[in-house]
């Protein structure tokens, strides 16, 4: 096991792995126990009682957090001309089409999010051995495949995310930073957790949320006692 430095163990004082913290309080501990040098990024990490084998219990969705994720999202906007305007007067970091697909053949991904419309997917789809694997496909079910681009990318630059459960029935979500102030953590993983509250498969059967954990960058997880989240 790898040695505390004297900053951490300072940290961790007050931090019992073993305990559940309401979410409130697992908020503020998470700053105290944190001891990056760093904006950390802050993460929930929510297991689920579905089988994600199974088709119908597949839990995806989309959610426009409160308080944004605190990253700055480059968005990418691949559209016919008669769009591109619309797409940069709401704040796309790049716009274009046939010369953006170049480049990411080429290799080029520097960017975190790309919105596209459905009459242009016939060229995007070629990309999805590039962009599947890093997560940055189009998505109808994601609402990155609009002809509404402008309204795709300001929701987007306004906090909204996608989450979709993993081959382990566990949701992974970047919800915020470390220098958030605590109720805005708070309010960030209460709005996450009711929207995959309301996408409960009807077919998952017993416990649906069976752990949620708190964490940043560099800090444990916390456990959080779910009975002090609201909608679940």
């Amino acid at each position: 096991m790898t040695k505390l430095t004297k900053n951490q163990k300072k940290a961790f004082e007050n931090y019992n792995a073993s305990e559940e913290y309401s979410l409130e309080d697992a908020s503020k501990l998470l700053k105290q126990i944190n001891y990056a040098k760093f904006d950390a990024s802050v993460d929930v990490n929510v297991r689920l009682g579905v089988d994600p084998k199974k088709s119908d219990q597949m839990v995806r969705g989309i959610v426009t957090l409160p308080h944004g994720t605190g990253k700055k999202i480059k968005v990418l906007v691949l559209c016919t001309p008669d769009k591109e305007q619309e797409a940069k007067d709401a704040g796309a970091d790049y716009v274009g089409l046939d010369d953006y697909i170049k480049k990411i053949e080429g290799g080029w991904t520097d960017i975190d999010v790309i919105i596209t419309m459905p009459a242009v997917m016939a060229k995007v789809g070629k990309l999805g051995r590039i962009l599947g694997p890093r997560g940055l496909m189009p998505n109808p079910k994601a609402g990155t495949v609009t002809p509404d681009v402008g309204k795709a990318v300001n929701d987007v630059k306004a906090g909204k995310i996608d989450f979709k459960v993993d081959k382990f029935g566990i949701i992974h979500a970047g919800i915020g930073k470390i220098s958030f102030e605590p109720k805005n953590i708070v309010e960030n993983v209460s709005e996450i957790i009711q929207t995959i509250s309301k996408l409960k498969p009807a077919s998952a059967k017993g416990t649906y949320f069976k752990s949620i954990n708190l964490s940043s960058t560099m800090s444990p997880g916390i456990k959080i006692d779910k009975s002090s989240i609201e909608g679940i």
